[in-house]
């Protein structure tokens, strides 16, 4: 499996370009990573951590133990044969030889070949682990990949400006997850197209964003030279909103949804 597995990493990491970007669906089940990975242009999978805890009836914020967690992550990663990179919270550990362990588990036991990292305490995005303590666990993330043996892709999470901090924190963070050994910056709060561009401007190396309604275009977002996108639990909430309506339409003895009989099969 290493084998197979640095490639997906080693792939993963290359599909990472700025101005052609990754566009990441994310998943949460087996079913999400078969269908998603099965749809023409998708390269890679992403998973989502609210939705993985959702669907559990858990809320956000490390509701899983490390445990489920990576027993989530080989059901996902086992529906696919694309690479996957997992959100793994903020490691599932208070330290960063935690941080070490638990990456190497996901990677040995799981197969993933990517990971999101988070750097703040709590489930709310404030307050953030001072600077240096989560540079560290960033590289204990590395760490965690080298003796794995697997170049795993590391997307640092900057919590800062969704957590109502400033601008020079965040662009400070960014460069110090860098330095550390991640492979690009997941950049929140970066609202409007200014923002991106400075965020492009100022952070040494590749940056990944969120998309919703009301977000930077995804055209634009190529535009500008963002490496990344993906959609966090807001593809949940699609799945969830389609199937509200269509509840609502066939109590109301409503025609059958044309979607009702989508083929599936895991």
């Amino acid at each position: 499996m290493t084998n197979s597995l640095i490639q997906k990493a080693e792939l993963l990491n290359a599909l990472h370009v700025p101005g052609t970007p990754l566009v990441v669906t994310n998943v949460w089940d087996a079913i999400t990573a078969k269908i998603v990975s099965e749809a023409p242009g998708v390269k890679a999978l992403a998973s989502a951590s609210h939705s993985v805890s959702n669907v559990r009836g858990l809320q956000d914020g490390e509701g899983l133990s490390v445990d489920e967690a990576i027993i989530a992550a080989r059901i996902i990663t086992g529906a696919t044969d694309l690479p996957v990179s997992i959100d793994f919270e903020k490691g599932y550990a208070a330290d960063a030889a935690g941080v070490t362990r638990n990456v190497r588990r996901l990677i040995e036991e799981a197969g993933a070949a990517g990971i999101n990292l988070e750097d703040s305490v709590g489930a709310p995005k404030a307050p953030q682990f001072d600077i240096a303590t989560a540079a560290a666990r960033v590289a204990a993330a590395r760490a965690g990949a080298e003796e794995a043996g697997v170049p795993l892709v590391i997307n640092a999470r900057v919590d800062t400006l969704a957590g109502g901090g400033e601008w020079a924190e965040a662009v400070q963070r960014a460069n110090a997850y860098l330095d550390a050994g991640a492979d690009v910056i997941f950049f929140l709060g970066l609202g409007d197209e200014d923002k991106v561009k400075r965020a492009l401007d100022e952070v040494n190396g590749r940056i990944s964003v969120i998309g919703h309604p009301g977000a930077v275009p995804l055209t634009r977002l190529a535009e500008l030279g963002v490496s990344r996108v993906s959609f966090g639990p807001g593809t949940l909430g699609l799945a969830l909103a389609a199937l509200q309506r269509a509840a609502t339409q066939l109590t109301a003895l409503g025609d059958y949804p044309d979607d009702l009989g989508f083929p599936f099969e895991i």
